[in-house]
């Protein structure tokens, strides 16, 4: 079953279970999917790629909105934020530990033949690609340093 569907059925299940937070993030992430489908350049489908990455994007803007809401000591928007971004990452791969993380890289490098810091553009545009939704950019670039440093 693709995320589209597996959302649709979903929203079905928190609405008969009356669960209106997790109604709520769900209609949010149908949302966001319906206009994948409908945006320029794409054919009315929405791959299990794309929506891997707006649910990435999506996941990483409640997450800043929630850090947001804390700083301006605003308690009750913050958890709204993570409960939304819980039922979010739950669509999402289970994350790569940094091990895990550091042997994937690990195989990227060989097989680019990556061997200094100035290919890190080509090693970073291989993982990206290979780790999407699995790592975090960030966590990913911050490794790829690490490795191509030694």
């Amino acid at each position: 079953m693709d995320l589209y569907t597996q959302v649709e059925a979903d929203i079905k299940a928190a609405m008969l279970a009356k669960d209106m937070a997790k109604l709520q993030a769900l209609r949010g992430i149908k949302k966001e999917f319906i206009e994948g489908k409908t945006a320029p350049g794409s054919n009315g489908e929405l791959s299990d790629d794309a929506a891997l990455k707006i649910l990435t994007k999506m996941a990483k803007q409640r997450r800043e909105s929630a850090r947001i809401y804390e700083e301006n000591s605003r308690p009750e928007l913050a958890a709204n934020e993570l409960a939304e971004c819980a039922v979010i990452e739950s669509y999402l791969p289970k994350p790569l530990t940094p091990e895990e993380l550091k042997s994937a890289l690990t195989e990227i490098i060989a097989k680019v033949g990556a061997t200094s810091p100035a290919d890190m553009g080509k090693v970073m545009g291989a993982a990206t690609k290979a780790l999407a939704g699995k790592a975090d950019g960030r966590a990913i670039s911050a490794m790829v340093k690490e490795l191509l440093n030694k």
